[in-house]
């Protein structure tokens, strides 16, 4: 979990890079890295803390996000705060959450 969260961190704050044209790339890409590295960050934050509330889950994912963003848009590297990506992270760790909960609750019934 701790690798995961600084291999994530690193990604997210290293410098913008001009990205080169491959055949699988679209409008919204990005949106849908975030919606998917936040899903698995919040499937092994409840896996690695089980008991948590979830408003605590909640707010301490949505917290990292904000701050992610935030760090993008003052730290000049090439990258930007948007909202959209926020919004992804959001979604992203609800999905981890509820898959998470959903495979607990069909694997130990």
């Amino acid at each position: 979990m701790p690798i995961y969260w600084a291999f994530l961190t690193y990604m997210l704050l290293r410098p913008g890079v001009e990205n080169h044209e491959y055949f699988f790339m679209f409008d919204g890409i990005d949106k849908v890295l975030h919606l998917s590295i936040f899903a698995a960050l919040g499937f092994c934050f409840i896996a690695a803390f089980p008991k948590i509330r979830f408003s605590y889950y909640f707010q301490i994912i949505l917290i990292y996000a904000f701050l992610t963003e935030i760090f993008q848009e003052e730290m000049n590297l090439g990258r930007s705060m948007e909202t959209l990506d926020i919004v992804a992270d959001t979604i992203g760790c609800l999905i981890g959450y509820y898959i998470y909960k959903i495979l607990i609750r069909k694997f130990y019934k």
